[in-house]
């Protein structure tokens, strides 16, 4: 594979710390990375040394000629008089951007619902960040960069955005680099994840899940200091192994592999018992929607929904931005009233809501986070132990000198950390969270689900982030067309769903040009004969027998290597090169495998 572009020996610093120290890492055309990391570790920073817009302190990034390099910053900004059609396709003809496939379909995917003629500076934040996204993909480059592509994008956006940048180039050209703290949109994208932590890089193969795998190897082989991060970890492959079928379909070698390593972790919840906690703290009754309506004028949101929230259920809701999910969250904790219907609350419900904002701590902006603390209850039980509120704070990321912090001096994602907090020591029995993978990284999202995994109370969760969605409830929901409807197949079935209606032209104008129809059909996925399907088994089999051989092989030389002469740069240099034919044998049976899955499936 050709160089596209190189970063050696990067060293930089701010005036209080250092952000890296001789970081030296390539991008190759095919490659796919994405980047996690804590909070404030430098991933932007990264991504802004690469793309030339800021210059390390020393080392060098170099780019092979001709290579044209686009990227979505973070801090990237608009020109606010300027139309939308304007911003995404410029100064083009529409003869020529409506005649190119690929432009119509960013369109579509990203400003189906913005009127083509507004003025830029007339759209939301969240708005522009989609026209900014649009006029980056409308054009051609050979690199691209995103900086927290999903913010602001539904979960079929998301869906949309995946499949884009999968079919953008061949499989062999092109390079991505991607930040986000979206888990669903690492494993469906990446092909290769960058760790940034301590200073460094750290590169592993494979999206979230296959990262995930190797830092619990990684962990295990480190000093005893990192167990609890290590325990996490487990928990979280545990979870990847069990509960995410979409994430099951990796090589067989593979999936023993994970076996092993969690042979021994319990499942990350235990339903029956979270469901008797619940019930005792609650009763039977929670809150009931029948019948319930809200209407707003004569715009009708939401219609005939019947829904009683069970003790211990734990509910994801899905709909497009405008469905009426708010609304929907509104009615339930009783900051609306139905038009139609009625809302009954439970005797003993004490709900509480991690909202979109961070209202809740503007009365203690000038307030250090110890002396919060200081007012609340003095412990709180999580997983079978007794935590006080400061042991909580560190499983949320917060060191011992940031309890000194003034509300005011803390980031995005501390606040949003704190503010989490406070809600599970208030001890509500039903939680409601809204969007509450704002501001925070992968890492910390993490902790946050390991908490809600022995958290005994009702749990409704609002978000655009797949990953979160499936891996803390137990079913989903969709507000469709003002009503509730279930989806025993989950987010897959939603997304099916709106293909469906999309297809049919019933979908919301946000995921069609005005000019352009949605009347085309989606296509039928070809089924196999008889017999191509048992070629394609037979196949199959034989490719799982090469790969256990190959496993095989390539354990005999890591072994090798370990025991071989270190000064015998010859040797060791054989055996690196035998290696790596292997891995490229290997690689390339892998994908051969997954193929044949999907075909098969």
């Amino acid at each position: 594979m050709a160089h596209l572009l190189g970063a050696e020996a990067l060293h930089l610093e701010f005036p209080t710390r250092v952000v890296f120290e001789s970081v030296t890492i390539g991008i190759n055309e095919g490659d796919r990375v994405g980047i996690v990391g804590r909070n404030g570790d430098g991933k932007s920073t990264l991504l802004k040394l690469l793309a030339g817009r800021l210059e390390p302190d020393s080392g060098q990034v170099t780019v092979r000629r001709g290579v044209t390099i686009g990227m979505l910053d973070q801090g990237d900004s608009i020109d606010p008089d300027l139309t939308v059609g304007q911003t995404i396709v410029g100064d083009r003809l529409e003869h020529e951007w409506a005649g190119d496939a690929n432009v119509r379909d960013i369109i579509r995917g990203l400003a189906g619902d913005l009127d083509w003629d507004a003025p830029v500076g007339d759209l939301s934040g969240g708005q522009q960040r989609r026209v900014a996204l649009a006029r980056l993909l409308s054009g051609e480059w050979d690199v691209i960069f995103l900086d927290e592509p999903t913010n602001h994008l539904d979960v079929e956006g998301i869906a949309w955005l995946a499949e884009h940048l999968n079919r953008r180039w061949a499989k062999n050209a092109g390079g991505l680099v991607v930040v986000t703290h979206d888990r669903w949109f690492l494993d469906a994208v990446c092909t290769s994840t960058w760790e940034v932590h301590d200073r460094i890089l750290e590169p592993f193969e494979g999206g979230y899940a296959a990262y995930i795998l190797q830092r619990v190897e990684r962990d295990r082989q480190a000093a005893v200091a990192e167990a609890k991060r290590q325990n996490l970890m487990r928990k979280e492959l545990a979870w990847l192994r069990r509960g995410a079928p979409a994430r099951t379909s990796k090589p067989k070698f593979r999936i023993e592999a994970a076996n092993q390593l969690i042979e021994d972790v319990p499942p990350v919840r235990n339903p029956i018992e979270l469901a008797q906690m619940a019930t005792a703290r609650l009763g039977k009754d929670v809150v009931d929607l029948l019948d319930a309506g809200v209407s707003f004028g004569d715009r009708e949101v939401l219609r005939d929904i019947e829904w009683r929230i069970a003790p211990g259920e734990r509910t994801g809701i899905l709909g497009v931005n405008g469905a009426g999910k708010s609304t929907l969250l509104k009615l339930i904790s009783g900051g609306l009233e139905p038009t139609s219907g009625r809302v009954k609350h439970g005797k003993t419900v004490k709900i509480a809501t991690l909202s979109q904002r961070l209202a809740e701590l503007d009365e203690h902006e000038d307030e250090l986070v110890r002396d919060i603390i200081a007012r609340q209850k003095r412990s709180y039980v999580a997983g079978g132990k007794e935590l006080t509120p400061s042991q909580l704070l560190e499983r949320l990321g917060f060191s011992s000198a940031q309890l000194s912090t003034p509300v005011k001096d803390l980031s995005g994602g501390q606040r949003r950390r704190l503010q989490f907090l406070l809600i599970l020591l208030d001890e509500p029995n039903v939680l409601i969270l809204d969007e509450p993978t704002n501001d925070l990284d992968t890492d910390m999202l993490a902790a946050m689900e390991d908490l809600l995994d022995t958290w005994p109370g009702t749990l409704l969760v609002v978000s655009h982030d797949r990953y979160l969605l499936e891996r803390v409830t137990d079913q989903q929901y969709a507000v469709w067309n003002g009503q509730l409807r279930h989806l025993p197949g989950g987010v897959d079935e939603y997304l099916t769903l709106r293909n469906q209606a999309t297809a049919g032209g019933t979908a919301r104008s946000d995921r069609s040009h005005p000019t352009e129809s949605n009347s085309a059909a989606v296509a039928a996925e070809p089924k196999l004969s008889g017999a191509e399907r048992r070629q394609a088994e037979k196949e199959l089999a034989a490719i799982e027998r090469r790969l256990e051989k190959l496993q095989g092989q390539l354990d005999a030389l890591d072994a090798q290597l370990a025991k071989h002469d270190q000064s015998d740069y010859e040797g060791l240099t054989a055996l690196g090169n035998e290696r790596g034919a292997l891995m490229e044998d290997q690689a390339a049976l892998e994908e051969r495998w997954l193929e044949l899955g999907e075909l098969l499936s």
